[in-house]
């Protein structure tokens, strides 16, 4: 089992509605975990299993004092709160502010998330949302243990072209610069597009062309429907059946093709290590 980061570039195309998204639908046991150093926001978008509200200091915050003597990863298990529908969550730090407590521990943190899926007690994937990673943000540490980076962006053509950009730069820095070949290196480097559903077939394949094109060993893994109720819904908020929003079944799609191309590598004992 493996780590699969998300992330953006700029803006706010929707990474933590992704990220929530792919470990509901994940067809084996998820953890999901909120590594954006600005922050995360789940803990007053959504509540815990008993109905009332997730503890803003057991997560990302509680962890970090028993990372600097060592993490194995069952111990992440101690810090996760269950959510309502029984999705298990890594509440984030609360503010940009706090990311200071975690320095020096991002690639501890890497190293567990990535290893979890090898405990012999309760393995499990982490979906990590990694937020916006331009700036240097410290985020970027754990990129080198996972399995799979996916660069969410919305279509818009800045938004392509700044996900072109930074998947270039990303490959860089984790593959050591071999332009156009960071497809057959770790980890691999894919694109998750949001976009109107109607248009995704076209999209997605115009999209990678050029992302092909300009050799940044990236591609796209898939895409996500834009789909404001439906992110609504999966956040407890408004009337519906989620499992029928564009948005679920979009995100089932694409769990469901990357466990296709890469469950069976992830699934080697060891496999998710990182470096």
């Amino acid at each position: 089992m493996a780590l699969i980061a998300l992330a953006a570039d700029k803006g706010s195309p929707g990474v933590t509605t992704a990220a929530l998204a792919l470990a509901a639908v994940w067809p084996r046991r998820a953890l999901l975990a909120e590594a954006d150093p600005a922050g995360g926001d789940l803990v007053y978008r959504t509540t815990a299993s008993n109905g009332g509200p997730l503890n803003p200091n057991t997560g990302l915050l509680s962890i970090a004092a028993a990372a600097r003597r060592g993490l194995a990863a069952d111990q992440l298990w101690d810090h996760a709160q269950p959510m309502a529908g029984g999705l298990e969550l890594l509440v984030g730090i609360g503010s940009a502010e706090q990311a200071a407590g975690l320095s020096g521990v991002w690639p501890t943190l890497g190293h567990a998330f990535s290893t979890l899926g090898d405990s012999p007690h309760a393995p499990a994937d982490v979906i990590a949302d990694c937020g916006r990673i331009a700036g240097g943000s410290p985020a970027i540490d754990l990129l080198p243990y996972a399995g799979l980076v996916l660069l969410v962006a919305r279509t818009e053509p800045e938004h392509i072209a700044r996900v072109r950009d930074r998947a270039a730069a990303l490959a860089a820095q984790l593959h050591g610069g071999q332009r156009g070949m960071s497809q057959l290196a770790s980890p691999l480097i894919g694109v998750l597009l949001v976009v109107e559903s109607s248009a995704s077939g076209k999209v997605a394949h115009q999209v990678n062309d050029m992302l092909v094109g300009a050799q940044t060993g990236a591609r796209v893994i898939g895409t996500l429907a834009h789909d404001a109720s439906g992110a609504a819904l999966l956040s407890g908020r408004g009337r519906g059946r989620l499992d029928k929003s564009l948005l679920i079944r979009s995100a089932r799609k694409v769990a469901a093709d990357v466990h296709q191309q890469f469950g069976a590598a992830w699934s080697q004992p060891g496999a998710g290590a990182g470096r």
